[in-house]
């Protein structure tokens, strides 16, 4: 059974930082990426950023490319999910996903229905 914790939401102010973190367990992971999304209230889920596990391929939203940085802490097995510059409108309960056939597709997907695996989200809440 695969499992994906996420960690590190908060409350920022405008302009402020916060680190992600996606645990993910189970299942070796080497094939698979890892995607993060968002969804704030009222809204749809939307794609913000993906890797591929082992291949380290990244891609982002457009809304988020220049601000947020995705990266893999090998040394705690952990998908980090770094935002700079957060604006109003970053506010969102943030998921990390995880995408098995990311290998036999590959390319990253930002669709939320090929991500087969969901954590249970970390809010994150962005001040004026």
């Amino acid at each position: 059974q695969v499992q994906l914790i996420e960690s590190g939401g908060g409350l920022v102010q405008a302009g402020g930082s916060l680190r992600l973190s996606c645990l993910p367990s189970g299942r070796t992971f080497s094939t698979y990426s890892i995607g993060w999304f968002r969804q704030a209230p009222g809204k749809e889920r939307e794609f913000v950023a993906a890797m591929g596990w082992s291949s380290g391929a990244a891609r982002y939203a457009d809304s988020v490319k220049g601000r947020f940085s995705i990266s893999r802490d090998n040394a705690k097995n952990t998908v980090n999910l770094e935002m700079n510059s957060l604006k109003l409108e970053d506010t969102a309960l943030y998921y990390c996903a995880a995408d098995t056939y990311y290998n036999g597709r590959g390319y990253l997907t930002s669709l939320a229905r090929s991500y087969d695996y969901w954590g249970q989200g970390t809010q994150v809440t962005v001040s004026s």
